[in-house]
């Protein structure tokens, strides 16, 4: 199975591209995110065309995030992560396609740090971390998936003490996200990159695609039901013309045969919250 993610950066002007690398490398489930775009103006028929059925919380503006799958349905679990009703910014997606479940994430930024941005950056991830947990514990196959907007570690990123005051870099996000590893979920690039990992966005100020100045903050994390056979970013689709200033992320997954045992039934083994977008 290949997963996908990307975040795409306003996914009706950049509809021809995700339709033409949709086309070329037919992932079976993708995630998207920074739609810019509310739910009903996203491209559904456009979609539909290339194969894809789609789930999506849209947002005006800002936000926005979609999950894709070819040729299976797509049963949706959670419009948004639980934990604040009052939350209403649209970052998550989660949904059982095809016997697996996908959670897909729009972490939020943090910037300017210290403030509250960044406060409610560290309390999504707290939720975000809780979430998981009940993922993890349901005994299903997951993935995670998404712009954490976190850079795990100084190998991650290009030059990190240029970068030391952002929010992608403090101590705070980067332990928030490995509190969410230690749960046991494989962060897939780095399982399969151990010398050098790819970045996966490039601002585009200050030449940084052309000096290759990136940074790794968009991640795929996998629950031990998967074997990863296979990692990656396809780099190319940020040199392309007025791109997205990040890269899709990609892995290549196997379900590990287990022996077959008496169980409870699915709906009983997913996390019962079902939450649902006013």
């Amino acid at each position: 199975m290949l997963v996908a993610s990307w975040n795409v950066n306003n996914v009706i002007r950049r509809l021809d591209h995700l339709l033409d690398w949709l086309g070329r490398y037919r992932p079976d489930v993708v995630a998207l995110q920074e739609l810019k775009a509310q739910t009903e103006a996203f491209p559904r028929d456009a979609l539909r065309q290339a194969g894809y059925e789609s789930l999506v919380v849209g947002q005006r503006t800002w936000n926005g995030v979609a999950l894709l799958a070819r040729g299976h349905d797509i049963i949706e679990v959670s419009s948004a992560l639980p934990g604040d009703t009052s939350d209403k910014q649209a970052r998550y997606v989660e949904a059982a396609i095809n016997g697996v479940l996908f959670a897909c994430l729009y972490l939020p930024n943090g910037n300017p740090q210290p403030g509250p941005k960044f406060d409610y950056k560290l309390r999504w991830f707290d939720r975000l971390r809780k979430r998981a947990e009940g993922l993890w514990a349901c005994g299903e196959p997951v993935v995670l998936l998404g712009d954490w907007n976190v850079v795990p570690t100084d190998a991650d990123i290009y030059k990190p003490d240029t970068w030391r005051d952002d929010a992608l870099l403090q101590p705070e996000a980067r332990k928030a996200f490995a509190d969410v590893l230690e749960q046991g979920w494989t962060d897939a690039i780095r399982a399969t990159h151990h010398a050098q990992v790819p970045f996966t966005f490039w601002d585009y100020r200050r030449n940084r695609w052309e000096r290759n100045a990136g940074l790794r903050i968009d991640h795929i994390l996998v629950s031990a039901q998967f074997k990863v056979n296979d990692a990656g970013v396809h780099k190319e689709e940020r040199g392309k013309e007025s791109p997205s200033d990040h890269a899709p992320v990609w892995a290549q997954l196997e379900l590990r045969r287990t022996p077959r045992a008496t169980r409870p039934a699915a709906k009983d083994r997913i996390p019962p919250h079902r939450a649902r977008r006013p």
